[in-house]
């Protein structure tokens, strides 16, 4: 019941999860989560990125502005714990899925989202990630042998999904 996508392709798993997210919503199933919606633009540091939590909930920015020449860690914890607030808050109130736009350095530490996806989990609800090759040790023994790898396409995630729902 946990999915993941091993990309390291910023672009092609963000839009396949959106695309999913809005074909399981029109299916009827109850779709929680975060979905990153807006690209860095040209010029822009690739950390620059917009998260919205699903299925309703508020858009905001993950990363802090700190001017160009600066250099480390750009997140903005307090934006990602509001996000971590929401997301969870909707999986103690029921879903289907659980979607999370990247197992990341904060999952990798036994931060950010890694409680709410042990919670989706404990409740039976499966949980679809991606995880990119810096983190992907720490996402397997997060996991711990439970993971499954899916394809970055919506009909194998669907087949996926079905799947673990039995």
């Amino acid at each position: 019941m946990l999915g993941y996508i091993h990309s390291a392709d910023r672009g092609v798993p963000n839009a396949v999860l959106a695309d999913l997210a809005a074909r399981l919503q029109a299916r009827g199933l109850r779709v929680v989560g975060l979905v990153q919606v807006r690209a860095p633009e040209d010029g822009a540091h690739p950390c620059d990125m917009d998260l919205h939590c699903l299925p309703d909930g508020p858009t905001f920015p993950i990363a802090q502005k700190l001017g160009r020449g600066s250099r480390g860690c750009r997140m903005d914890l307090d934006a990602l714990e509001g996000g971590v607030a929401y997301v969870t808050d909707q999986v103690r109130g029921g879903a289907d899925i659980f979607i999370l736009n990247k197992f990341g350095a904060q999952e990798a530490q036994g931060r950010g989202f890694a409680e709410t996806i042990a919670l989706a989990l404990d409740r039976g609800v499966p949980v679809l990630t991606v995880v990119n090759p810096l983190n992907l040790d720490a996402f397997r023994a997060f996991a711990g042998g439970v993971e499954t790898e899916v394809e970055a396409e919506v009909t194998a995630i669907e087949a996926w999904l079905d799947q673990a729902a039995r």
